[in-house]
């Protein structure tokens, strides 16, 4: 019993080598790791920012009462649109139209007297020549004449005056837009030139859309494009992003930048205009807008997957240099576009980045390169 079972183990430990010869086979098959890089290129990037920002409206007036009196009609909806010189309130005419009445007797009394002097200086002037007048008779008739005349201009200008006041009885809007609610009722008595508004008036169309952005950065952006190494179109595209994330179908431009610096917080105001046909942008909304920055004709992209962080910070990549061997490298990186990020330093374009296998190598190891394809088209956007 003891020779079988001697020959039994001798048989077991066998098969047990064998497997293991077996499980050691793929892992000396193995050999070289493979990896995935991407060659970088120099290409155009379209670099683009977001920046927070709130709609204004293009053009607001209050409505307010240049008269005063009792107002009679309101001629409005509430929330219409309104045209430049219609009408939306009436106040009671009557008082200036009496005004209006004794004006026009007043211009014709002057007008009269006027007439009267001057037919007296005339008769006057044709007796000096004989001495059947004094002197003094004709200048009385002269000045009486000169008189006359600053009289009738008075009376002209206090008829052009209760014209005018009458006018205001009607009070019309001053410009084209959407009116919204009425402070006032019928038979409210309105004061001229009074402080509270009796309604408002938007232009929304188009619309104005602030926005800010760090003084640091814009003055950056400036020294790139007086040094040549971004380009930037006169007119710069907007598009603008809801705030509940849709993008609104239209794009807009950038209008202005502020002149100055808020001592506060630094940043500066810009202002861009976008169409409001339909009436989805209103006064107050939070936004974000993608400015276009400009063009950098020579931009080299990293894909972000490549990017490794070290315990200090720093951004890192790993590299297969013309030996397939793996080294380690130090970059700068700016601003991501899309999935990778603009390189400004600690790199140059024709060398090859890992994108895959980053977990199978360490620098100095021999690797098999695959080949991927670029990390963005040659004409990407930016972001922050």
């Amino acid at each position: 019993m003891r020779g079988n079972s001697g020959w039994v183990l001798a048989g077991m430990m066998a098969i047990s080598l064998t497997g293991c010869e077996k499980n050691q086979a793929p892992t000396q098959a193995q050999g070289v790791p493979e990896v995935e890089v991407v060659t970088l290129t120099h290409q155009a990037v379209n670099l683009s920012t977001e920046l927070p920002g709130r709609t204004v409206d293009f053009r607001q007036a209050e409505i307010r009462p240049q008269v005063s009196g009792i107002l009679q009609k309101r001629l409005f909806e509430e929330g219409q649109m309104v045209e430049a010189g219609q009408v939306l309130y009436q106040i009671d005419p009557a008082p200036y139209q009496a005004t209006l009445s004794a004006a026009k007797a007043n211009l014709a009394k002057a007008e009269a007297v006027l007439r009267n002097a001057g037919l007296k200086a005339k008769r006057i002037s044709n007796l000096l020549s004989t001495n059947a007048v004094s002197p003094q008779d004709y200048d009385d008739a002269q000045a009486a004449q000169l008189q006359a005349k600053a009289e009738l201009a008075a009376a002209k200008a206090s008829l052009l005056s209760a014209q005018i006041n009458l006018d205001y009885t009607r009070i019309v809007a001053p410009i084209s837009g959407q009116i919204g609610r009425s402070a006032v009722t019928e038979g409210a008595l309105l004061t001229a030139n009074q402080a509270q508004g009796l309604a408002t008036i938007r232009q929304l169309d188009p619309i104005y859309v602030d926005l800010t952005q760090s003084s640091t950065e814009l003055m950056a952006l400036k020294r790139q494009v007086q040094n040549g190494e971004l380009q930037k179109d006169q007119g710069t595209q907007v598009s603008l992003i809801l705030d509940d994330g849709s993008t609104y179908p239209f794009p807009g431009k950038l209008q202005f930048s502020e002149v100055n610096v808020d001592p506060g917080t630094g940043m500066v105001t810009i202002r861009a205009v976008f169409p409001n046909d339909s009436g989805e942008l209103l006064p107050g909304m939070f936004v974000r807008a993608k400015v276009e920055l400009g063009v950098e004709p020579q931009g080299l992209l990293i894909p972000q997957r490549a990017l490794i962080r070290t315990p200090k910070g720093e951004a890192s990549v790993m590299l297969v240099n013309a030996q397939n061997q793996v080294e380690s490298r130090i970059v700068q990186v700016g601003r991501p576009v899309q999935q990778s990020w603009l390189a400004q330093g600690g790199i140059q374009t024709g060398e090859r980045v890992i994108v895959a296998g980053l977990q199978k190598v360490r620098p100095g190891a021999t690797v098999k390169v695959v080949d991927t394809t670029s990390p963005a088209s040659a004409t990407v956007a930016a972001g922050e």
